[in-house]
């Protein structure tokens, strides 16, 4: 494996552990029952902005030899999303999406754009954007008034560039049989699961399923202080073979859709 590409992977996997205290809880519990655990793919959140959009995210996986492989279009989140893989099984698939900020209100683009316009020179950027974390100043008045109309865009103007979720590769696991089953154990361990569109979502038909915790809640300084919102939330995906013979690699939009709902602050209630 390229040194490189585990060093990022290492990297991310650090931060975002502190934006969600479940990740190393959930590893304790599977670790003890003896599990090695697997990752699936790796999330990141953006803008559809030249100078941080998808294209930029993706580089240092491009670099490592990842590939583009399928694209996904989120009409009532406006959304648009790109996953890519690489040949070595062993890393994991990494998921981009990008919020369309042109179909969004003017008042949503000011915004946006006022946290845009701190942006530094992004050729002078020293590391991969992935890691850069959040680029900008923002109020706290602004995430709500995000919120309102993206809960997407507010966990951005929060967090930045960070993993926004690793994901159990469920089909590695030896002691836990189902997805079902994996949800029944972190149920009975006291950890909150999404329940939008049902805590499993997808099906063997579609050769994905997928469920996730709800994401932890952590202290982020915003301009007027520091505030208590969603971090980060771990995912759970089980992947099934297709007529082929071949193991799905993909995702599922009308899967993905209900997951990105994991940071938002109505599932803290």
């Amino acid at each position: 494996m390229d040194r490189s590409i585990e060093k990022l992977i290492e990297q991310l996997w650090d931060s975002y552990r502190k934006i969600n205290p479940q990740a190393d809880q959930i590893h304790q519990l599977l670790s003890d029952r003896g599990e090695t655990i697997v990752n699936d793919h790796i999330a990141f959140r953006t803008f559809q902005d030249p100078r941080i959009g998808i294209d930029r995210l993706a580089i240092p996986f491009l670099e490592a030899g990842y590939q583009a492989a399928g694209e996904y279009h989120f009409e009532a989140k406006k959304l648009y999303a790109r996953h890519f893989q690489h040949i070595d099984p062993v890393l994991p698939k990494v998921f981009i999406s990008e919020l369309l900020l042109d179909e969004f209100s003017g008042e949503f683009r000011d915004t946006i754009q006022r946290m845009l316009d701190q942006l530094p020179d992004m050729t002078s950027l020293t590391q991969p954007l992935c890691t850069a974390g959040r680029l900008w100043e923002v109020p706290y008045a602004d995430y709500e008034a995000l919120s309102e109309q993206s809960e997407y865009a507010a966990w951005m103007a929060a967090h930045g560039y960070c993993a926004n979720h690793f994901t159990v590769f469920v089909n590695a696991l030896t002691t836990i049989d189902s997805l079902q089953a994996l949800n029944t154990l972190l149920v009975n361990e006291g950890f909150a699961l999404n329940q939008e569109g049902g805590a499993i979502k997808g099906s063997p038909e579609v050769y994905l399923e997928q469920s996730s915790t709800i994401a932890s809640v952590v202290d982020v300084p915003f301009n007027d202080g520091v505030h208590a919102v969603p971090g980060c939330y771990y995912e759970f995906a089980r992947r099934y073979c297709q007529p082929d013979g071949t193991l799905f690699e993909g995702f599922v939009a009308k899967s993905a859709d209900k997951i990105f709902e994991s940071t938002d602050k109505k599932l803290q209630n």
